[in-house]
C-alpha cells in the first residue's frame, strides 16, 4: 500500500503507513464481538521467552503437533497476537509457532538498525535456540513475507515451503512517479511522529491514564474484542521506548526495501511457494492511486509466484490486506496444500485444483 498520491487535493496515505499505522498502535481489529473473547487472554502475558544469546530473549508461542513445524512471521510492527485467529486452525494438524520480533510484544529489544538482515538473523537464532526441527514451513504476512523470503535465500535447507500472505507492492514508482514522490515526502512526517511517541514513552507520558493531546495518535483506544487485562498489556508494551525505537529504525529501512521490483535473481526453486492475494487490499486509497498500486502489486505477486517452479497464487475473496484475521482458515489450507505439493512432486505440483472454500474453487 502506499502513503501518497495527490490529485484534486486528495492524498492517499502511503502504503507503508497503511501497513504500519493501520496495525501499529492497534492492528486491524477483528470483527466486533458482543463481548471480549476470553481465549485471547493468553496474549496478556509472555508464552515462552527463548534465550537467543547475548542476554536477549524472544517470545515464542507454539501449539499443536505434527511435522513439519510451521513458523508464522507477522507484518510490520505486529506481534504474535496477529495470528490469534489463524494459529488454532493450523495447530489442528501441525506444530505451529508464532513469535514477537525484537522490541515487539514480550520480546527484548535488539541491536540497531532493525533492518531485514537483523530480523532474519533473529529468526535463525530463535529456531536454533528453541530446538525447532527443520526444515520448517515459513509463513510471512505483509512485511513478514520479506523476512521469510530472505531467510530462505540464506538458509534454504532449513525451509520446506513458503507461504507469502499478501506481500506489499514493490516498485510502485514505475507505475506512478508522482505517487512515489508524495510517499517520500510523507515519510519524514511519519518518522517525526514516531520520534515524538518515543520521547513520550521515555518521559512516561504514554503510560499515563490520559496521554497529552500531542501523543494521542501513538496509542488507540481499547479494543472491545479484548479483555481489560489484554488491552492493558498491549498498551503497556507499546508505551515502552523499546517499541518505538524499533519502529523508528525499521521504518527507516522500508523505502529502500520496496523501491525496486522483485529481483529476477530471487529464486526459491525446489520447494512449494504459495502467494495469497487479498481481493480488497487497498480500501480507503484514492481512486487515482488505485491503478498504480494494483499494477505494482500484480507485478510483485506474479514475480514471487514465478520465483519457484512450484509456485502458485490464490486470490482470497472477502478479505482486506489482513487475511489472517479476515479469512483465518486460508493460511491453514495453504499449509496443507504446500505439504501435498511436496508429496506430489515438482511436476504435478503446478497443476490442478489448489483448494475449495465453500462453493468457490481456487486455482
Amino acid at each position: 500500500m502506499s502513503d501518497s498520491g495527490t490529485k484534486r487535493g486528495r492524498v492517499s496515505p502511503p502504503w507503508w503507513a497503511l501497513l504500519s499505522l493501520a496495525v501499529v498502535p492497534a492492528f486491524a481489529a477483528p470483527p466486533a464481538a458482543p463481548k471480549p473473547d476470553p481465549a485471547l487472554d493468553v496474549y496478556a502475558a509472555p508464552a515462552q521467552r527463548i534465550d537467543i544469546g547475548k542476554g536477549r530473549h524472544l517470545n515464542l508461542r507454539c501449539s499443536g503437533q505434527g511435522e513439519p513445524t510451521v513458523i508464522l512471521e507477522a507484518g510490520f510492527a505486529a506481534d504474535s497476537l496477529a495470528w490469534a485467529r489463524s494459529q488454532p486452525a493450523i495447530a489442528e494438524h501441525n506444530r505451529v509457532c508464532a513469535y514477537d520480533r525484537a522490541g515487539m510484544g514480550y520480546s527484548d529489544a535488539g541491536p540497531l538498525p532493525r533492518d531485514l538482515e537483523a530480523d532474519v538473523a533473529d529468526l535463525h537464532a530463535l529456531i536454533d535456540a528453541a530446538d525447532i526441527d527443520t526444515p520448517v514451513i515459513l509463513v510471512g504476512h505483509s512485511y513478514g513475507s520479506q523476512v521469510v523470503r530472505r531467510f530462505d535465500t540464506l538458509y534454504p535447507k532449513w525451509v520446506s515451503a513458503l507461504i507469502l500472505i499478501d506481500p506489499p507492492a514493490q516498485n510502485v514508482g514505475e507505475f506512478s512517479p508522482a505517487y512515489a514522490k508524495a510517499e517520500a515526502e510523507v515519510a519524514p512526517k511519519m518518522l517525526a511522529m514516531y520520534r515524538a511517541c518515543e520521547q513520550g514513552a521515555k518521559d512516561g507520558k504514554l503510560a499515563a491514564a490520559t496521554p497529552p493531546a500531542a501523543l494521542r495518535n501513538c496509542l488507540r483506544g481499547a479494543n472491545p474484542n479484548y479483555s481489560d487485562g489484554l488491552n492493558a498489556a498491549i498498551r503497556g508494551w507499546r508505551s515502552q521506548p523499546a517499541f518505538w525505537e524499533s519502529m523508528i529504525s525499521a521504518s527507516q529501512q522500508r523505502a529502500a526495501l520496496y523501491a525496486g521490483a522483485v529481483a529476477k535473481s530471487e529464486r526459491h526453486d525446489g520447494k512449494p511457494l504459495i502467494v495469497l492475494s487479498a481481493d480488497r487490499p487497498y480500501q480507503g486509497v484514492a481512486p487515482d492511486d488505485l491503478k498504480a498500486l494494483t499494477a505494482a502489486r500484480e507485478q510483485t505477486h506474479l514475480a514471487l509466484m514465478a520465483s519457484s517452479r512450484t509456485g502458485k497464487r490464490v486470490v482470497i475473496e472477502n478479505s482486506s490486506h489482513d487475511i489472517p484475521n479476515d479469512q483465518p482458515t486460508a493460511t491453514a489450507i495453504a499449509v496443507f496444500e504446500a505439504m501435498q505439493m511436496r508429496k506430489r512432486g515438482k511436476d504435478q505440483a503446478s497443476r490442478g485444483l489448489l483448494w475449495r472454500i465453500g462453493d468457490r474453487a481456487f486455482h
